[in-house]
């Protein structure tokens, strides 16, 4: 006894087969039992090969998960996204219980997002100048004061529509800053940048994990105990988050040096970065599309769950569930995928499963067939998001990562503020049934506009994957029709 495991093989490296690995394994585990006969030494590299073939599918399947402080990020975020899912539905459930209104349904929306639109921008600055890491614990700190203070609020029954309200701005404009920091913040947690793909793919999918398991749970609770037991819930499952973020132990990144140019200067300078390429800019612009006019889907569902399908609580869950299930299949779909190359074709194609799912959901009666049609809004929410994070991450300058995705958060969560609005004005009007089918009108246009542009766009991305590493230089002409 006393020896030590030396591999002679990295069994972590990227491009092993499910084959390679096992066999490489048992042939290296062979080789030095042979040298010692000592029997614990045998069992001791059994042990050690058993331990490899445990682990082997989930490294190989989801790569993001061999970093160690991704693991700690991806397990504290699982229950506080299951609160975060809860108080959404427990807030949007009780304004339309104070108001009985979908105007103040988008109003509600608006002020918590509107900030997200308004200083992202002025978050993307400080996270190209200051630590991500630091800015997420302060973020989710603030978060679960916000949470537990709501919880107070509804529990001792005196909530009021204003200070739902105020509540409401007070998270938006921690999202400000918590959603660049948190998309930065990936590239910072895995060990290998070949992993990053697969990093923000599985992050897309804990959320919609949650997504499926939050609202179920929700429903419940709220048609049992009521809504405040839900933002105390959330409240509480803070905690997680904070706790691995704390765990993690990460290397010191480079930060923008201070050169004299003033936040706004440098907000210029990434908006002229970002619209003066065309392939950031139009994933931007349909991405801000989607937002607009499909993501207002949550704000309306309340009010489709008691007006048209004539449910409860229970219902509202169900539907947030399926439209859970479609993001958390999309989610392990690119989770699994092997390279960036050729999710062009799915950002252009999301936006059109989303609009079909949306138009087929407003002429819905049935509710099996409504869970069915909500599954198709999910699974192409999660694509487009998804898919668009991770090709911008693919291609954008370092220097600029944090400033180009503030923008992305603008165009995701900035706009939906804009999009509550639109739908909760329009619906009080013509009703929820013809504005959800305005929405996925617009959606499939937008994706067909989209996929015009492709072509042009792909060879745009080409030199910047080929100076990456992404295109192997032996596949460059077989896959050059895929780039993008």
């Amino acid at each position: 006894m006393g020896l030590r495991f030396e591999p002679e093989i990295d069994f972590t490296a990227p491009g092993l087969s499910l084959y390679e690995l096992e066999t490489s394994c048992i042939a290296q585990n062979r080789k030095q039992a042979d040298k010692h006969s000592d029997r614990g030494t045998v069992v001791c590299f059994a042990a050690k090969s058993e331990s490899i073939a445990k682990n082997r599918f989930m490294t190989l399947s989801f790569p993001a998960l061999r970093s160690r402080n991704y693991r700690l990020f991806f397990g504290g975020q699982g229950l506080s996204l299951i609160g975060t899912w809860m108080t959404q539905i427990a807030t949007v459930w009780l304004v339309y219980q104070l108001t009985n209104s979908a105007l103040m349904l988008g109003v509600v929306g608006f002020v918590g997002q509107i900030p997200s639109f308004v200083l992202a921008p002025f978050g993307g600055v400080l996270v190209d100048r200051r630590n991500p890491h630091r800015i997420l614990v302060v973020t989710q700190v603030l978060a679960m004061i916000q949470s537990l203070a709501l919880a107070a609020l509804t529990l001792t029954g005196i909530i009021q529509i204003w200070q739902i309200l105020a509540l409401s701005l007070f998270q938006g404009l921690i999202n400000a800053f918590d959603a660049p920091a948190r998309q930065t913040l990936v590239k910072d947690i895995v060990d290998r940048r070949e992993d990053l793909a697969s990093a923000i793919a599985l992050n897309s999918s804990l959320v919609n994990g949650a997504r499926l398991v939050g609202p179920a749970i929700a429903g419940v609770i709220i048609a049992r105990i009521g809504t405040g037991y839900c933002f105390l819930l959330d409240g509480v499952s803070y905690i997680a988050v904070i706790a691995a973020l704390l765990a993690m132990r990460l290397r010191s990144r480079p930060l923008l040096q201070a050169d004299g140019a003033t936040p706004l200067q440098r907000i210029r300078e990434g908006f002229a970065y970002a619209f003066g390429f065309p392939p950031i800019r139009d994933v931007l612009l349909l991405l801000a599309t989607f937002s607009v006019f499909a993501m207002s889907y949550t704000t309306l569902v309340p009010i489709y769950a008691t007006q048209i399908l004539h449910g409860d609580a229970h219902t509202l869950g169900w539907l947030m569930s399926a439209s859970g299930i479609g993001a958390l299949v999309g989610g392990i779909y690119l989770s699994s995928r092997k390279t960036v190359v050729g999710l062009g074709k799915v950002i252009a194609a999301a936006p059109a499963i989303s609009g079909i799912g949306l138009i087929a959901f407003s002429q819905s009666r049935n509710l099996w067939l409504s869970l069915l049609f909500a599954l198709a809004i999910g699974l192409g929410s999660i694509l487009i998001i998804a898919a668009s994070n991770t090709v911008l991450q693919a291609i954008v300058e370092d220097d600029k990562r944090g400033r180009v995705l503030s923008l992305f958060t603008m165009s995701f969560l900035g706009m939906v503020p804009f999009g509550n609005l639109l739908a909760g004005s329009l619906a009080s009007r013509i009703g929820v049934a013809n504005t959800m089918l305005i929405g996925g009108c617009v959606c499939v246009a937008a994706a067909i506009a989209f996929s015009r542009h492709l072509p042009s766009l792909r060879r745009m991305v080409k030199p910047i994957y080929e100076r990456a590493g992404i295109l192997p230089v032996e596949h460059r002409a077989a896959i050059d029709q895929k780039v993008l």
